[in-house]
């Protein structure tokens, strides 16, 4: 008997907004550098060469994930006026709503990658 698939919000007429909701949230956060680099803030502000250095992501991929989350509300962008020109990136308030975000994968990824372990170790 096969268990049958229920909608994430628990009601089955909503499920196609689920969806797009859970998209709408992939495109904003997903791939592979922008959760890294909130993480990285979560810290505090830093310069674009220390965000560079500290995710280890060339400067090219992080100007176009900082313009990503900037454009979303998430990291704001401030110039220095210093000699040369330094740029910081920090947090904005309205990032502390991706917490929950964050912990639950937090959760997950430490339950899988320990599961995954369990798994080789079982194979060695």
């Amino acid at each position: 008997m096969t268990k049958e698939h229920v909608c994430i919000t628990g009601d089955n007429d909503h499920c196609p907004k689920a969806r797009m909701t859970i998209q709408d949230t992939l495109d904003v956060v997903g791939g592979k550098w922008k959760l890294v680099l909130i993480s990285i803030l979560r810290d505090g502000k830093r310069r674009f060469r220390e965000l560079s250095r500290e995710a280890q992501i060339s400067p090219r991929i992080l100007s176009k994930e900082l313009q990503e989350l900037e454009m979303n509300g998430l990291v704001t962008r401030t110039v220095c006026n210093t000699k040369p020109v330094t740029v910081e990136y920090a947090l904005t308030p309205y990032s502390d709503t991706l917490s929950d975000v964050i912990i639950a994968m937090h959760k997950w990824g430490k339950q899988h990658r320990d599961r995954i372990l369990a798994g080789s170790e079982a194979l060695s």
